[in-house]
This record gives C-alpha cells, sequence and structure tokens, in this order.
C-alpha cells in the first residue's frame, strides 16, 4: 500500500464535519492537514475537536499547499464547481458532496477541467456504499433474481428541513430524489430515457410557497427495459424511511429499514419493533466512510473513483427532467434536458 494521501477540507458544516472525523480518526490511509470554513470559528472548532494541524477561512491556501495531495468539499453547492476547477488547476485530486452544480454548463466545465489536469474526481453519493444496497447490486448484476423488471426505491425524510435551506436547496429533485436517481442507475446497471413525476404539497404548505413540493412519486424507463418508481415525502412521522426492491423474471430482492436493534416484542396488545433509524448520518454513518475509503484507495492504487464525474451529471440531468415532467405534467425524456 501507498504512503498515506495528504488532504485538506473545505467546509466545515455538518457534512464536512462528519467527514473530518472519519478521515482523521476512522481513515488510516489519510492524513488531513487543514480544515477551511468561511466562518473561521468553525474550522477552528472542527480543527480542535479532530486534530487537525491547520485552521483558516481562505481556502486557497489549502489550494495553494503543496503538500496537499488531495481536497474533499463540502461548502455549499454554489461553489462546488468553482472549487473543482480550482483544484483540478492546482493538481489535487477531488472529492465532492453532491450536487456538482445546479447548472450543467457549469458541471460540464468542472468536469473538462478535471480531464485537462488529469486529476481524479469523485462524487458523493454515499449510497453507492451502503452494503445492503451494494449487496442487492451485486445479486442482480449476477443473475440471481432473472432479468430485472421492476425497481422500487422508497426514501422518506422524517421531517422537513428549513423553509431558507429549501429555498435554495435547488428543489426536491436536485437535493433528495437526486440520491435515489444515483441509486437507481447503479442498482439497475442501465441507463434512464424517460420520467414522469407526479407531486404535490402535502407536508408544509410553507415549502409550497417557496417554489418547491414536498411530496413526489417518479416513474423512470430505463434503456433496458426496467420500468421503476421512486417515492419520496419529507416527512414520514416514524423515521428515516429508506428501502429499495428489485423485482425480476427469477425472483425479488428487498432491503428494508435499519433499526437501532432487532428485538421484537409480542404481547396482548400487538407486535412491536423499534422505530427506523432517525436521520442519514446514522443510517449511512457505514456508506460515509465507506465512499471516503474508496476515494483515498483510487488515488493510491491510481485507478478510476467508483463514483465518476459523469456519475455526478447524470442526476442532475434526471432532476431536471423531474422538474419539468411535474410542471408540464407530461413523460420527458433526458435528451430533452441533457
Amino acid at each position: 500500500m501507498a504512503s498515506k494521501v495528504n488532504v485538506g477540507l473545505i467546509g466545515a458544516g455538518r457534512i464536512g464535519r462528519l467527514h473530518a472525523e472519519h478521515l482523521a480518526f476512522r481513515i488510516p490511509q489519510a492524513n488531513l492537514l487543514a480544515v477551511s470554513d468561511i466562518i473561521l470559528e468553525a474550522a477552528q472548532k472542527c480543527a480542535a475537536e479532530f486534530g487537525i494541524p491547520k485552521a483558516i477561512q481562505d481556502h486557497r491556501e489549502i489550494m495553494e499547499d503543496p503538500n496537499i495531495e488531495a481536497v474533499v468539499i463540502c461548502s455549499s453547492t454554489d461553489t462546488h464547481a468553482q472549487m473543482i476547477e480550482e483544484a483540478a488547476a492546482a493538481g489535487k485530486h477531488i472529492f465532492c458532496e453532491k450536487p456538482i452544480d445546479f447548472d450543467l454548463g457549469r458541471i460540464d466545465r468542472a468536469l473538462a477541467a478535471v480531464e485537462e489536469a488529469g486529476v481524479k474526481l469523485q462524487v458523493g453519493f454515499n449510497r453507492r456504499f451502503d452494503p445492503d444496497f451494494r449487496r442487492v447490486r451485486e445479486l442482480v448484476a449476477a443473475g440471481k433474481i432473472g432479468e430485472p423488471h421492476i425497481l422500487r426505491i422508497t426514501s422518506r425524510d422524517p421531517a422537513p428541513p428549513p423553509i431558507e435551506y429549501v429555498k435554495v436547496s435547488g428543489g426536491i429533485f436536485l437535493d433528495m430524489t437526486i440520491h435515489d436517481f444515483d441509486m437507481a442507475r447503479y442498482l439497475i446497471g442501465s441507463e434512464v430515457e424517460e420520467i414522469y413525476a407526479v407531486g404535490g404539497v402535502m407536508v408544509d404548505p410553507a415549502i409550497g410557497e417557496a417554489g418547491d413540493i414536498d411530496t413526489a412519486v417518479i416513474t423512470l424507463c430505463f434503456e433496458n427495459g426496467v420500468i421503476g418508481t421512486i417515492d419520496n415525502s419529507r416527512r414520514a412521522v416514524y423515521g428515516y424511511d429508506q428501502r429499495v426492491e428489485v423485482f425480476g423474471s427469477g425472483g425479488m430482492v428487498a432491503v428494508s429499514n435499519k433499526t437501532p436493534d432487532s428485538a421484537v416484542v409480542s404481547d396482548a396488545e400487538g407486535v412491536h419493533g423499534p422505530l427506523p433509524l432517525y436521520f442519514f448520518i446514522e443510517r449511512y454513518v457505514d456508506s460515509y466512510i465507506a465512499e471516503m475509503e474508496a476515494f483515498i484507495e483510487c488515488i493510491q492504487q491510481d485507478r478510476m473513483p467508483p463514483v465518476t464525474g459523469i456519475d455526478g451529471r447524470i442526476p442532475v440531468v434526471m432532476g431536471y427532467a423531474a422538474r419539468r415532467s411535474y410542471e408540464e405534467n407530461r413523460p420527458v425524456r433526458l435528451g430533452e434536458v441533457a
């Protein structure tokens, strides 16, 4: 195994702190040298908590540091594409949280910069690294359920995000469903040709006033003939609802929700079990570690990242197709957007 990879982290918010903890304490192949945040106190707090040598406000110091080989971009979405270009120009490998950008032109410029510089770019679709979902993909790819016919993805949050976040999120299809779009491509191993989306405001009227919806059902038509459905809600009162099922000519494989324990109590009142884990950090903690391990290893072993820039672009196209379908009440082919 090659020597440790020196890493700089940009953004010390919720997801940035999560990656900082993993890089500092759970991924021995990484050496986290610096963290930056536009709020210096956030960077300093992150550095103190996770033993990071350097805390700064200006991310360009990370880009200019010759000792740093790779950057992890966890800043606001509107900065991702710019920072990818800056990192590529500095010759640094890049991990970037999803989405790369809301604008396809900016995404294309960022991907071109990565290609020209010859650096690696991995996009943060962590659910691919969940052990359960990965096993579904392996079984489908191995033909264990025959030819896949139907895909079902359920993805529901326990509570809606703050309205101020909704206003800048890009909308449900680019903020929430984008994970499910990536998961659909990953599980089936085929591209989506056409999308039809319906939705409404059933959770919080303020979300509608902000120009978004909070409930949606999306139908996917894949190139290989598979038919898929995704259902989203911003509020499931029982917890974080994350399930997938692939049905095929020879059988079916499904993944249920994860719970804190598997104890089931049966009594005169009924049969009772624990609620699902409450939110994404608890549900997907192992996948966040695994995706960052994969990023570090692809640098050490000089191989292609498991989630490429193109993998980051396509779900954005799918998100815009879904939005157009919802607004125009018709199926939309991805070629209309791409």
